[in-house]
C-alpha cells in the first residue's frame, strides 16, 4: 500500500477539526468555526417589499356612512375578502357608526363550521372565529391606542368566546371592557364533518367609550382597521391558514393596516364648465368599457349543487355576458345567489390639465330577483378599484378588491316590464373620476350592496348587449372645465 502524505497546513486544519468536533460535543462552537459571512439578499430587500406593499396609499380604506339613531344594516359600507373554494373562506365586511358605537359585521362563507367545546381565550381562533384589529390614532405600531377584538363561532352570543386586548410597548394585553359580538351560522350542524354547510356571521357592536372615546369620532376622521378571519375544518385540526383584510396585514404591525375613514367621501370644485364627453362602448365587437358579472349571474340563478358551488362557482367567467345581476343579503346560506359588477371607463379622451367638475354612471335596470311584492329597494354601492382586470378572465375568486368605496344610489324593484333599454339608474362617481383622471389611470370600478332583505337582485344591460340596443350599454358623463 502506498503511503498518503501530509502537508503541515492539512495536518493544522485537521487538528482543527478535532478540537472543532470536541467543541461541539459539549455544545460551544468558538466564533473562528463559523465562516465569514456576507449580508444576505433579504436584510436589503426586506424593508423594500414590506414598504411597498404597506405603503398607505396602497392600502385600502373603508369610508363608514354614520347614522342618526339605529345602523341601517342594508346601508352600511361594504368589502370583501378571501376566495370560495372547500378549504379557504370569503367574507364581506360590513361598517357603520352612530353617535354610541362602531358596527362592524362579517359574513363567512365556510363549508364546515366548528368551535371549541371547551375554550379559552388564548385559543379561540384555533377554530373558526374573527379577529378585528383597530388603531383609533391611526398610528403605524402598537400602543396604548390599538385594539383587539376576537370571537368565536357558537350558535349563540357567548361571553367566553369573546376576549378584546389592548395594545403597548411590551405586546397585547388582555382587557375586560364592554362589547358586543353576536354569530350566527347556517347549515346542516356545527362541529359536524358529515355535511357540508354554508357558512356564519359575526356582528361586533363596540361602543365608543370602551376605546375611551368620549363620543363619535369628527367626519373626517381616519382609523386603521384590519380583520383575520380564523378557520378550522376539523374537529382534529389542524387550523386552517388565516385570511387577512388587507391581505398585507400582519396581527401586531399597524402599519400594514387598512383604513377606516369616518363618513363618505364629497367631491367640490369651482372649476368653470368648457366641456364634457359620453364614454361608452361604441359597438358589440368594441373592447372599450371592458365590464363583467361575478357570483351569481342572471343566467346562472342561485346554483344549489354543493361540489359547483365549492368548486366552480368562484371560478366562473361571464364577462361576454349580454347582462349582470347586483346583489347581496343577509341570509349567509344564499351566498351562491350573491353577485358584484366590474366596469372600466377609459379617460384618455378628456384633455389633460383640466378640472373635473362632475361625473354620473347609467346603468340600465331591466328587472330583478323575486315575483311580485317580493323584491325590495337596493342601495347598490359604488368602489374604487385599484387593479386591473381583463373581462374574459375575471372572477369571484380573482376580482381585485375594492380601494375604498365612495357613495350609493337607491334601486327600487321593477313592477313592469320596462320595454328596452331599460329603466335609466345613476350613480354620482365625480370623486372616484377626479382621483383617476388626477392619476392618469381609468376609471375602474365595482358595484356591490350590503342588503338584507331576500330577492334583492337587480338586474342591468352590460356593455356586451347586442348593437341593436347600444343606447343601454353602460355610460359615464364627464363634465370638466377649467381650473
Amino acid at each position: 500500500m502506498r503511503g498518503v502524505r501530509f502537508s503541515h497546513s492539512s495536518i493544522r486544519t485537521y487538528a482543527r477539526l478535532c478540537v472543532l468536533l470536541w467543541l461541539m460535543l459539549i455544545g460551544y462552537i468558538p466564533a473562528w468555526a463559523h465562516p465569514p459571512q456576507q449580508q444576505p439578499a433579504e436584510t436589503v430587500y426586506l424593508p423594500i417589499v414590506m414598504k411597498r406593499f404597506c405603503d398607505p396609499e396602497s392600502l385600502p380604506r373603508i369610508n363608514a356612512p354614520g347614522f342618526s339613531g339605529e345602523i341601517p344594516f342594508e346601508q352600511t359600507a361594504i368589502a370583501w375578502f378571501g376566495r370560495v373554494s372547500p378549504t379557504q373562506n370569503y367574507a364581506d365586511i360590513r361598517v357603520g357608526y352612530n353617535a354610541d358605537e362602531l358596527y362592524v359585521y362579517l359574513a363567512i362563507f365556510d363549508r364546515a363550521l366548528w368551535y371549541d367545546e371547551s375554550p379559552a381565550p388564548r385559543r379561540l381562533t384555533e377554530w373558526d372565529a374573527v379577529t378585528l384589529l383597530l388603531d383609533t390614532a391611526g398610528g403605524s405600531a402598537l400602543s396604548t391606542s390599538t385594539w383587539r377584538f376576537v370571537a368565536q363561532l357558537y350558535g349563540e352570543p357567548s361571553a367566553e368566546r369573546r376576549v378584546a386586548y389592548r395594545g403597548g410597548p411590551s405586546g397585547w394585553q388582555m382587557v375586560s371592557i364592554p362589547f358586543e359580538a353576536r354569530p350566527g351560522w347556517r347549515g346542516n350542524a356545527l362541529n359536524n364533518d358529515e355535511d357540508s354547510d354554508r357558512g356564519w356571521a359575526m356582528g361586533f357592536t363596540i361602543p365608543f367609550r370602551s376605546l375611551g372615546l368620549t363620543g363619535e369620532p369628527a367626519d373626517g376622521t381616519r382609523w386603521r382597521m384590519a380583520v383575520a378571519v380564523h378557520d378550522r375544518d376539523s374537529r382534529a385540526g389542524p387550523p386552517v391558514g388565516d385570511q387577512f383584510w388587507p391581505p398585507a396585514a400582519v396581527l401586531d404591525e399597524p402599519a400594514c393596516w387598512g383604513f377606516l375613514h369616518f363618513g363618505l367621501p364629497t367631491y367640490t370644485t369651482t372649476a368653470r364648465r368648457s366641456g364634457s364627453r359620453v364614454i361608452y362602448r361604441p359597438t358589440e365587437n368594441s373592447p372599450l368599457v371592458p365590464d363583467a358579472d361575478v357570483g351569481g349571474a342572471t343566467t346562472n340563478q342561485c346554483p344549489g349543487d354543493e361540489y359547483h358551488i365549492w368548486n366552480e362557482w368562484g371560478n366562473r367567467n361571464y364577462g361576454r355576458a349580454p347582462d349582470f345581476n347586483i346583489q347581496n343579503q343577509s341570509d349567509v346560506a344564499d351566498w351562491p345567489c350573491f353577485a358584484k359588477y366590474y366596469i372600466t371607463f377609459p379617460l384618455d379622451g378628456i384633455p389633460r390639465g383640466k378640472a373635473i367638475i362632475s361625473a354620473t354612471l347609467t346603468l340600465h335596470q331591466f328587472g330583478n330577483a323575486g315575483g311580485p311584492g317580493e323584491a325590495q329597494p337596493s342601495w347598490i354601492q359604488v368602489l374604487i378599484v385599484a387593479d386591473d382586470w381583463q373581462e374574459t378572465t375575471i372572477t369571484w375568486n380573482n376580482a381585485p378588491l375594492a380601494y375604498e368605496n365612495v357613495g350609493g344610489s337607491w334601486v327600487p324593484p321593477l313592477t313592469n316590464w320596462p320595454g328596452w333599454p331599460g329603466v335609466p339608474r345613476r350613480w354620482d362617481v365625480s370623486y372616484a373620476v377626479a382621483r383617476a383622471y388626477a392619476r392618469g389611470e381609468p376609471l375602474r370600478l365595482a358595484l356591490y350592496e350590503a342588503d338584507s332583505a331576500y330577492h334583492s337582485g337587480k338586474y342591468f344591460v352590460s356593455s356586451n348587449t347586442g348593437d341593436w340596443n347600444t343606447a343601454g350599454r353602460p355610460r359615464l358623463e364627464v363634465v370638466w372645465g377649467e381650473r
